[in-house]
């Protein structure tokens, strides 16, 4: 196996961490995995001894959402750093592609996965968004510019992800990928979508939570405008927060002061960009004209 490992976020969902580590198991030679544990109390830590004594835990004692996959990667030893939820894991051959491509492509940062979602393997709709190439292809580039990817679907180089501050403690969990891209992009590295590398999600069914997931969605979008766009777009999100989702407007005032803490606008010309994916996303006109960089 190349020079990547699997980091994997988990929290008492010791079941579907045993189904991912077996997906994962498939390769004929598997790649290092460690498994961040957000403090689970459900016998995780005795499956892994048990069952999988190779595979690192990495054992947080409490729920970090999302920074968990922050300690993996600074655990992790090798160049490239391939994330997975314990409800997703990559398919065979998935990870040396990524890893040829990153070789292959200094400025490269990140690659975005083709998501197949559950036993069915429909496409994930963000992948599809990638695919449709909103902001084309760049020459040094094994796929179309992103500047969003899915967690559970993505590999990165380890060392520009650190650089960038990783995931972000304000957001916590539901949406942290935005600002990741956000700051990767402002650095200069390049995000590409690969539709030859494959992950596959195959979240559970829980009606109940989705109420809750959109709350945290709306909640952390505005917390990531307030942190990286223009006051107008943070305060449009905030808008958005006030009059279709009460129940997070709290939430979201009482993590304002840390997001205003570290807020640091992205530049013109990846501002333009967001814009481009906007118009896109409403099947408007695209723009035609790029402003200068640092505009």
């Amino acid at each position: 196996m190349p020079d990547v490992s699997v980091v994997i976020a988990t929290r008492n969902r010791c079941a579907r961490l045993e189904r991912t580590l077996r997906a994962l198991h498939r390769e004929a030679d598997p790649p290092p995995v460690i498994v961040a544990d957000n403090g689970s109390s459900d016998g995780t830590a005795g499956m892994l001894a048990t069952a999988y004594p190779h595979v690192r835990h990495l054992p947080l004692g409490r729920n970090l959402g999302a920074v968990a996959r922050n300690h993996g990667a600074e655990a992790a030893g090798t160049a490239y750093v391939a994330f997975a939820d314990d409800d997703s894991w990559w398919a065979p051959g998935a990870l040396a592609r990524a890893t040829r491509h990153l070789d292959a492509a200094p400025r490269l940062a990140l690659v975005a996965a083709r998501t197949l979602v559950g036993p069915r393997e429909r496409l994930d709709p963000m992948s599809a968004s990638m695919a449709r190439d909103p902001l084309g292809t760049a020459p040094d580039l094994p796929g179309p510019s992103v500047l969003g990817f899915l967690a559970c679907a993505a590999v990165v180089r380890r060392d520009a992800f650190l650089a960038c501050g990783g995931f972000d403690p304000v957001v916590f969990f539901m949406g942290e990928e935005a600002r990741v891209a956000l700051d990767l992009r402002t650095a200069g590295h390049g995000l590409a979508y690969c539709d030859d590398v494959v992950a596959h999600h195959h979240p559970q069914p829980d009606p109940a939570a989705e109420s809750a997931k959109r709350l945290l969605a709306l909640r952390n979008r505005a917390l990531t405008a307030w942190m990286r766009r223009p006051v107008r777009v943070a305060v449009e999100a905030t808008r958005d927060v006030l009059a279709t989702a009460r129940p997070a407007a709290w939430p979201l005032l009482a993590r304002l002061p840390r997001a205003l803490a570290r807020r640091r606008r992205v530049p013109a010309e990846v501002e333009f960009e967001l814009a481009l994916l906007a118009a896109a996303e409403r099947g408007g006109q695209a723009l035609s004209e790029r402003p200068a960089r640092g505009g």
